[in-house]
């Protein structure tokens, strides 16, 4: 499955997602501390795939002036960084899908934002984020472990189950784990990994969307019904504060 040729799920993901970076203090949190380990100076050139509705993307912009550019699949997703970018930035449709498929370059960063999960051939998509970075140049990868996702409430085997409908959605559902010996064969250096667990409340904010997500995806796998999963919906939603959990992973590497 090529990026620009995702599943459902996935597509639903890129939607719900790209809202809950506009409402959730979670995503907040998430996209500061993305910015942070970016660490974007003025003058830069700076690529980040993955958009979404262009947050992150707008923020670089402003730190790094004319040199900000971003990719994402969707059109829909590309339409809202437009909108959100104005002239801060280029946006363009594209899938990350092997040799030359990135804009431009060289760049000296690349931020991959949640999309390394879905592309058919992860070792020739490194290998294209190498291609389009300077010598010097940083990658930046935030992605997530969905084998860690944990729902509060009764009934551990529904939750597993639950949890393995939804990873069974994502092509690679432990990302995080799998790229590190990737980067070392397509000849970056110096790598390194952050968790950053995404904690709150299960009943609301982005626990809320990713739950609807999660029961909109998960009947009809691993043997489970629709009435099962309404089940475990209407459960976890009735849990009040009691948080969910699930952990994304920050990679980052050089090009030497």
């Amino acid at each position: 499955m090529r990026l620009g040729s995702r599943n459902a799920a996935g597509r639903r993901r890129e939607r719900t997602e790209g809202r809950g970076h506009l409402r959730h203090p979670e995503a907040r949190t998430e996209r500061e501390r993305t910015l942070e380990l970016l660490g974007p100076r003025a003058g830069e050139q700076i690529l980040v795939v993955g958009t979404g509705p262009g947050q992150l993307l707008d923020d670089v912009a402003r730190a790094v002036g004319p040199g900000a550019t971003g990719v994402d699949p969707d059109p829909v997703m590309v339409t809202l960084a437009r909108r959100r970018c104005g002239t801060r930035a280029v946006v363009t449709q594209r899938a990350l899908a092997g040799p030359g498929s990135l804009p431009g370059g060289p760049y000296d960063a690349v931020a991959c934002l949640q999309v390394l999960e879905f592309v058919d051939d992860l070792p020739a998509t490194v290998t294209e984020l190498y291609r389009v970075l300077r010598p010097g140049g940083r990658l930046l990868v935030l992605d997530t472990d969905w084998t860690s996702l944990h729902w509060p409430g009764p009934g551990q085997d529904r939750h597993r189950r639950i949890r393995d409908a939804w990873c069974s959605t994502v092509p690679r559902s432990r990302l995080p784990y799998e790229l590190g010996p990737l980067l070392q064969r397509a000849g970056f250096d110096g790598e390194w990994t952050r968790r950053m667990p995404m904690r709150g409340p299960a009943s609301t904010g982005y626990g809320a969307a990713l739950r609807e997500m999660v029961a909109e995806a998960a009947p009809g796998r691993c043997g489970l019904t629709r009435a099962e999963v309404d089940a475990w919906a209407s459960g976890v939603a009735s849990c009040g504060d009691e948080p969910f959990s699930v952990d994304r992973w920050f990679l980052g590497a050089v090009r030497p």
